[in-house]
């Protein structure tokens, strides 16, 4: 869905939501109060269908306009036994009619389905908010089963909060006996009745939602009939009980974004698209060698839909040969491309080797999980920086570009291929689960916007001996970029060795001369170095005496954070970095400005690391590995201390 909007704006985010303008009563209706933002939890068993519950929410709010950010949060086991705290699926969602960043640190309302569900979420929600259960699986025994001694919705431990009793499987197994179905099957349909009730609560639209069923089931139409039929009754419950008095508006968010077209897109889904744009516009085919791991098997699922772009996709039977066969089709002059997560890097790292010996373009993308080794398969972690900096063996020196939200992941695969092509050599792409799975408006750009990356391939000897001879060499570099020609094979006149011994500089001969493998060393660094990459910007409106300087996801945290800081009169700099290798050339001279420099990385500190090795600075690391993004507000109290200091 897409919708149209105009001119920015900037507003302090995550900060509490609140009422904007009066209460007002239709007649005939409930009162309406509107807000300028909220934050919603869906939680649930893995199999009571909360990512789907919070996407047709997130689909249906994008559609009216307001901005949004969400946190999808899936269980680490394929199928955790069914009430356990193990097998919790949660989906946040944040959405405002103004310019957001974060999903929200806490949520307004909470939608819990089980005990397990509270019990997981009850410790991020304040006092106040509101909580809606289903209290037809407070039973005693699914109590026990997640160590409650007594029903917390009588023992008095929710007092603090509005809370509401909704027989969510009651009401729908009522609201679907004409249909048919049994018992087990209506239950199924609990989850849109909980969306049809939130729709009414927040004024979200409902034709998209029931258009969107329509489709899901339309080969069994009558699940689909009951499935609206339960999402109709949600709403109309909302309408008609007396438990909820009040429903709420967010207006949407019309001064948040430039004007465009926009739509809700996620990390994944933008970096597929990205990798299709990135390959027209160089005119050239684009191929993903790739193996299913999580959290990048979606690029993979989205890449295979889109033949008709020329995209070739091929499911390995393991990360090696998914890396090489990409490998080969660049070998073979098509837009390379390998996804997986860390685990695959790892298994991949000879084939990158090899890549940057041959100096071929491939696009390596990372989309980091929690580890090491299995770790946290479904939980987002950005721990792969040192990995992809030196995880190889020998001086086998890669770029990397990490996006920084949902949306810019579009973007940043369009620039990775663009350094791959124009310097022929691998690239790593740094995106984690947190971006994956999340999601935020997108403004579809023009074509016209999109670099021209058109590639232009050997065509004919380059080099001419002594003897007057003509020849290809296939090592001989362009002097501005130092990349070697791209020969496609079969070209006649163009035949060259290839492989992973160490070349002759010019000729590709195999070579083990001492003097000619340190050069071709250093040349290769030099390559990589000489990248041309943008100058770092850098907010700072007042003159800030500390820097706070990230990567990756961590932009949107860390921005909501420099904007409640600023907000309460705070003076400090943020910059933010795209190109961890090679850094921007300017960011020796950014870190010198400022008395104290603050990285927050979601790992130990391996930004922090490679910044004081290079630029012998004292940067301070603030580190979180907990499996879960950066919350403003932590942030915001982290970097005020270091302002004080």
């Amino acid at each position: 869905m897409t919708s149209q909007v105009s001119s920015p704006a900037e507003q302090a985010d995550g900060a509490d939501s609140t009422l904007v303008g009066e209460q007002r009563k239709p007649a005939g209706v409930k009162d309406v109060h509107r807000l300028d933002r909220v934050i919603i939890r869906f939680a649930g068993d893995s199999g009571d269908g909360m990512q789907l519950t919070g996407d047709r929410f997130t689909s249906e709010t994008a559609s009216f306009g307001n901005d949004l950010s969400t946190l999808p949060n899936f269980p680490a086991e394929i199928r955790a036994p069914a009430g356990t705290l193990p097998g919790v699926s949660s989906f946040q969602l944040h959405f405002a009619d103004h310019d957001i960043l974060t999903p929200g640190d806490a949520p307004n309302v909470l939608v819990a389905m089980n005990p397990a569900a509270l019990k997981a979420n009850i410790a991020d929600v304040p006092r106040g908010a509101e909580i809606i259960v289903n209290t037809d699986e407070f039973t005693k025994r699914a109590l026990q089963k997640v160590g409650y001694a007594a029903s917390p919705l009588d023992d008095g431990s929710l007092d603090g909060y509005s809370l509401h009793r909704v027989p969510l499987t009651t009401l729908t197994v009522e609201a679907l006996k004409d249909f048919g179905l049994t018992r087990k099957e209506a239950e199924r349909s609990k989850n849109m009745f909980a969306l049809g009730l939130l729709s009414w609560m927040y004024h979200r639209p409902t034709e998209g939602t029931e258009k969107f069923l329509k489709s899901k089931f339309a080969k069994k139409p009558e699940i689909a009939a009951a499935n609206i039929a339960a999402f109709r009754a949600g709403w109309n419950f909302g309408e008609t009980t007396e438990d909820f008095a009040v429903s709420y508006e967010v207006a949407p968010a019309t001064t948040a974004f430039p004007t465009g077209t926009y739509r809700n897109i996620s990390g994944n889904l933008a970096l597929s698209y990205g990798l299709v744009a990135a390959s027209r516009q160089a005119d050239l085919p684009l191929f993903l060698g790739s193996y299913p791991i999580t959290p990048a098997s979606d690029i993979l699922h989205e890449l295979s839909r889109h033949k008709n772009f020329g995209v070739r996709t091929f499911q390995a039977e393991d990360e090696i040969a998914g890396i090489g066969a990409a490998l080969g089709a660049a070998f073979g002059g098509s837009l390379a491309v390998t996804t997986t997560s860390g685990p695959g890097v790892a298994l991949k790292s000879e084939t990158i080797g090899l890549a940057v010996s041959m100096e071929l373009p491939l696009l390596v993308l990372d989309i980091q999980r929690g580890g090491p080794s299995t770790g946290l398969p479904t939980k987002t972690e950005q721990a792969d920086l040192l990995q992809a900096m030196f995880g190889r063996n020998g001086e086998a020196p890669v770029p990397i570009v990490a996006p920084r939200t949902p949306a810019d992941c579009f973007d940043a695969a369009i620039e990775a291929a663009r350094i791959a092509l124009t310097y022929r050599t691998p690239v790593m792409l740094l995106s984690d689960g947190y971006l994956a799975n999340g999601s935020e408006p997108w403004r579809i750009p023009d074509i016209d916007e999109l670099p021209d990356l058109t590639v232009q391939f050997a065509q004919g000897p380059n080099h001419t001996l002594d003897d007057g001879t003509e020849v290809f060499w296939p090592y001989k570099r362009d002097p501005g970029t130092l990349a070697r020609p791209w020969a496609i094979p079969g070209t006649p006149g163009l035949e060259h060795r290839i492989g992973g011994i160490e070349k002759q500089d010019g000729t590709g001969n195999i070579s083990y001369d001492p003097a000619n493998h340190d050069f071709m060393v250093r040349t290769r660094q030099a390559k990589i170095d000489g990248i041309d990459v943008p100058d770092l910007e850098v907010d700072d409106p007042h003159g800030a005496r500390t820097l706070v300087l990230g990567w990756g996801s961590t932009f949107g945290p860390i921005t909501a954070a420099v904007r409640r800081l600023r907000a309460s009169g705070e003076s400090i700099a943020q910059a933010h970095l795209r190109h961890l290798n090679p850094f921007p050339r300017n960011l020796g001279a950014v870190l010198k400005r400022y008395d104290r420099v603050v990285i927050p990385e979601m790992n130990l500190g391996q930004l922090a690391m490679l910044v004081r090795a290079k630029y012998l600075v004292d940067a301070h690391s603030y580190n979180q590995v907990n499996g879960m993004p950066f919350k403003a507000e932590q942030l915001a109290t982290a970097l005020k201390e270091a302002i004080d200091g």
